[in-house]
């Protein structure tokens, strides 16, 4: 008998989406319930002297309570509080379960010859490399003064730079430029998504491939006409399997330049990375005959490709990377300071150089190191100064009065917690330091995203999460690295308020990219704030106008401040910003969810005078992001 299609009303219902997904519309990314319990049991097997949680770090705890081995961040993690934070937890011999795990390592790569791609044999070598030595944003310091990057806890800059190498993205050449230009001009005018994922009969791997050759036909179609003899060369008599090369580096040139530069390529980001996440598919690999993937470009990966890894164990690299401040320096320090830069890329460049690596790629290292600086500064440091503002203005056992009191009340103003206020100053304490930490390593954290995203071993669903269809795909790399971030913050801090929980790779936060676009918005949120406090600070008699009304209005530049630290501390803060507890509360992600939610009110708030007065035009500051 042949199967009906279904009817509208199944269509329409939330809970059968998945079926008629993977039955009705030819879906070839979701698995069959026999592959998906075959993956299941598999899942279930814990490598000998792995951690039985996360089963695939080295077990260094023993519970006897539980009589099961953890590793440091699971055991912290799982036993935080309840009846389990009186277990027992005892160290293991970490000789036998080093020894353990390599034979646990060999027998899996040799099951598993043959079968990775390029992607997790990169991200899998990188993570053994990050194992050792971390250095933790708490460990990091930026020098207005200096310029420089300073460590601590007994690590060097050159240890430290060359294990945050491994993510610095390679600085795009004035020719990528070019083809970065094309690239977005490809991605503007493809409708990939809107023709992808929706509910749609028909075989969904032929609609991928002919909206991918339509997007690398249009590219190719710039490219000729950008540069006819390039173009020539690179199409003529040729198929699109003939040119993966070049599609591989385009993309790439996408891939990387987005990581250093997050405001840009708002809408078409999105889009390349589900077209390159579904080129991935076996299926679509097959039709295709090429692939659209490969590694992206860091500083490590380049200089160890050309030898010359050793550079960055030289003093002059500090000096050669730092980024030149103006703030509180006078014109002929600035000066002497870029001369002193200037010298140290010279020297570096001459001394390094080789006939494998020219000293243009030497430099273009450098410059690269330089931006990762950049990019710490603008978006990890208003983390310290607001951290900074909340130590310095507000006593965390008792409020200086009731109007600048952090407490909040579940019910009250929109807030969904009830925190005394010396709850709510360690809330918001161990949250800005958290922001900290993720955004201090996230580069990392864009290339976890990146491999989860694109791993063809890692299928996503189409599913209804109440926001419309989106992409629910596990994210074991983006979530490994975030547990391990929590657990530093959560030994940092000491004391912990409210869940821990992280949402990754369900209806909440369904793949990598809303997670790492999430906490992109941080620096956008803190950065119009910090601007606003440091012009009330900088407020003197030559503002004389404006000095006199925020006399009037606000009783002072000072009680303004505290005023607007105050309203963010308990508004910012407080759980709000979605339909139930669950989308929002005390979670990690949801205290995002409720700052995101007080800039949406900013405009009514009666401090918003001064946020005009500083400039302020949005968080999102203009149509393509902070100028």
């Amino acid at each position: 008998m042949p199967v009906a299609p279904p009817s509208l009303v199944d269509i329409l219902r939330a809970d059968a989406t998945d079926d008629i997904l993977g039955d009705a519309f030819g879906d070839d990314q979701n698995p069959t319930d026999d592959e998906a319990t075959a993956a299941a049991a598999e899942d279930d097997v814990v490598p000998e002297g792995a951690c039985v949680e996360c089963k695939d770090q080295q077990a260094q705890m023993y519970c006897e309570q539980c009589q099961e081995d953890f590793c440091e961040v699971c055991a912290g993690m799982i036993h935080r509080t309840g009846g389990r934070k009186r277990h027992v937890l005892k160290p293991l011999c970490i000789g036998d379960c080093e020894q353990l795990q390599t034979q646990a390592q060999a027998e899996g790569e040799e099951k598993d010859e043959g079968k990775g791609d390029d992607i997790d044999e990169e991200m899998d070598d990188e993570t053994v490399g990050d194992a050792a030595g971390e250095v933790g944003a708490m460990g990091v310091s930026f020098s207005a003064q200096s310029g420089r990057v300073e460590t601590a806890g007994g690590t060097s800059f050159a240890e430290w730079i060359t294990k945050r190498a491994r993510y610095i993205p390679l600085r795009l050449t004035l020719r990528e430029r070019k083809f970065l230009r094309l690239l977005e001009a490809g991605l503007k005018v493809s409708e990939y998504t809107d023709k992808i994922d929706v509910l749609m009969y028909g075989n969904k791997t032929k609609r991928i491939v002919v909206q991918i050759k339509e997007l690398c036909a249009i590219l190719s179609g710039l490219v000729l006409a950008s540069d006819y003899k390039v173009g020539q060369t690179l199409f003529e008599d040729r198929q699109f399997e003939d040119n993966e090369e070049f599609y591989q580096r385009i993309f790439e040139i996408g891939r990387r330049h987005k990581i250093m530069n997050p405001e840009k390529m708002r809408n078409e980001y999105g889009k390349m990375m589900f077209l390159l996440q579904d080129s991935q598919s076996d299926d679509v690999k097959t039709m295709l005959n090429f692939s659209l993937v490969s590694p992206i470009k860091t500083v490590y990966s380049v200089l160890e490709s050309l030898g010359v890894l050793y550079i960055l164990d030289d003093e002059m690299v500090a000096v050669a990377t730092k980024e030149i401040v103006s703030q509180g320096k006078a014109r002929a320090q600035i000066q002497l300071e870029i001369k002193q830069k200037e010298r140290a890329i010279e020297y570096l460049c001459k001394a390094y150089a080789t006939n494998d690596c020219p000293a243009e790629v030497i430099r273009q290292c450098l410059y690269s190191i330089g931006d990762n600086h950049a990019y710490l500064r603008f978006n990890r440091d208003p983390c310290d100064r607001m951290l900074a503002y909340l130590t310095a203005n507000f006593a965390p056992q008792r409020a200086e009065s009731d109007q600048l009191s952090l407490a909040i009340l579940h019910g009250q103003n929109g807030a969904r917690l009830s925190h005394s206020h010396e709850s709510q100053f360690h809330y918001v304490l161990q949250t800005l330091t958290l922001w900290r930490e993720m955004l201090h390593e996230m580069f990392k954290l864009w290339h976890d995203a990146d491999s989860d995203l694109l791993s063809p071993k890692n299928m996503y669903r189409l599913k209804d999460t109440g926001q419309g269809l989106n992409r629910v795909q596990t994210c074991p790399r983006v979530s490994k690295s975030a547990h391990s971030i929590l657990h530093r913050t959560q030994k940092a801090v000491g004391r912990w308020v409210g869940s821990a929980m992280i949402h990754v790779g369900d209806r909440n936060v369904p793949n990598a990219l809303v997670f790492i676009d999430k906490y992109n918005q941080v620096a956008s949120i803190l950065n119009p704030v910090v601007r606003v406090l440091e012009f009330l600070d900088s407020l003197d008699k030559s503002s004389k106008g404006v000095a006199a009304f925020v006399e009037q209005t606000f009783g002072g530049a000072e009680q303004a401040r505290k005023l607007i630290l105050a309203d963010f501390f308990r508004s910012a803060f407080d759980g709000s910003g979605a339909d139930n507890f669950f989308d929002a509360g005390s979670c990690i992600d949801g205290r995002l969810t409720s700052a995101w939610n007080w800039c949406s009110t900013v405009e009514k708030k009666p401090f918003f005078s001064m946020f005009l007065l500083s400039g302020f035009v949005g968080f999102n500051g203009g149509p393509e992001g902070f100028n």
